[in-house]
């Protein structure tokens, strides 16, 4: 029978904060308390600091196990190339990432690629990357792109005894592959929008059960997150499976039904804009990106299509997302833009908004995308617009 470490991606969400948690106050402690393991998400976006590990470590109980996804200076911008010194960023990050490993509390590392990332034009790269590879690590990969599925790649993983990530989502088919000696699975949500705010309802989940038992048959260990963070919703639905599993505990179904019945008391806000503030083609996106940028920057964001873009985190203070070869970063609490493209360097002293930034916009949910747009119009100047990849 295999070890199940089912969590979520990430644990210090504020919107936590009444569903799930008390306060924002010793986040990791209490979700510690619940789930067994967590999927670092931070390390994504940069590099953790020795004193941030050593501080997992610490608030952590003895076996609690910490995922974490390889930064994107080496899976997003260098595109796992070696000539591009991928080695000693990888290597700067493992030993970062040393202290939970030698207490036995480092789970498997994520290898996330952007959806650019193509089997006809980066194969290589991940071959060569495979190789440099240390054996005693663990280490999954979640594709982007249907190019990549292919016997040759389920061959190449493994040879490396890299794990494919099992999805659950929108644009890529669920097709179960086992390549290492564990197994590694993530719901983000089937939203056609948007997928972290989707809530899986039972009969969802019920579909995965025989699923995931037939994968246990076959492997030593599950590793499992539920990356719907909106409302509280990955606590809430990582615990049910847990509950058809027969494995969740009291305490965990005593919290899944507060989320439940939170969610149902409060329901989530809906942003409303006061009549008179602003003419009627105000009240859509479309109508406030025609205040940001050109008709025809508008036109062309509507025609980049939804596979090319990966919004790869929504919360209260950040957004971040990557179209084609491109990043944007929104740090809404500094109230900062950072986007790579040529047309939004251009654009950077009137601040006008590119076609990158208008499809993002018209992708994320009206209740998101309005509070934001407006506090731009309205606060142009208390906005700053920054060229480069990243905060």
């Amino acid at each position: 029978m295999a070890d199940y470490l089912f969590g979520t991606s990430g644990w210090s969400y504020t919107e936590w904060v009444g569903p799930f948690y008390e306060s924002k106050e010793r986040m990791l402690t209490y979700y510690s308390r619940l789930f067994r393991t967590v999927e670092i998400n931070s390390t994504f976006y940069s590099y953790p600091t020795r004193a941030q590990i050593y501080g997992y470590y610490r608030t952590s109980p003895k076996g609690f196990i910490f995922s974490a996804k390889m930064p994107k200076l080496i899976t997003h911008q260098k595109k796992l190339n070696l000539e591009l010194n991928v080695k000693n960023d990888l290597l700067q990050f493992l030993e970062i990432m040393e202290p939970l490993r030698s207490a036995g509390k480092l789970g498997a590392i994520l290898i996330q690629l952007p959806p650019s990332f193509t089997y006809k034009k980066y194969y290589e790269n991940l071959e060569a990357f495979f190789e440099i590879l240390p054996e005693d690590y663990e280490f999954a990969i979640e594709f982007r792109d249907y190019s990549w599925f292919r016997n040759d790649v389920w061959n190449l993983l493994k040879k490396y005894s890299v794990a494919y990530t099992v999805v659950d989502e929108p644009l890529i088919p669920l097709e179960i592959h086992l390549t290492s000696d564990f197994s590694y699975i993530r719901w983000h949500g089937r939203g056609s929008r948007i997928w972290y705010d989707y809530h899986y309802r039972r009969e969802e989940l019920e579909e995965w059960i025989p699923k995931i038992l037939k994968i246990g048959e076959k492997v030593d260990k599950i590793y499992g997150y539920f990356n719907n963070h909106f409302h509280g919703y990955a606590p809430e639905n990582c615990i049910e499976i847990l509950e058809m599993l027969k494995l969740a505990k009291p305490e965990q179904i005593r919290v899944k039904e507060n989320i439940k019945e939170y969610n149902e008391r409060e329901k989530p806000e809906i942003y409303e804009i006061k009549i008179g503030e602003y003419a009627p083609e105000d009240f859509s996106v479309d109508g406030l990106l025609q205040r940001l940028t050109t008709k025809s920057r508008l036109d062309r964001g509507r025609r980049i299509s939804d596979d090319e873009l990966s919004i790869d985190e929504v919360t209260d203070e950040r957004i971040t997302a990557t179209i084609r070869d491109y990043v944007i970063d929104i740090d809404l609490k500094e109230r900062m833009i950072i986007h790579d493209c040529e047309d939004w360097r251009k654009g950077l002293g009137m601040k006008r908004i590119c076609k990158h930034l208008c499809k993002l916009f018209l992708s994320l949910p009206e209740n998101q995308s309005i509070p934001i747009l407006r506090s731009i119009i309205e606060e142009k100047n208390k906005w700053r617009f920054t060229y480069g990849g990243s905060v």
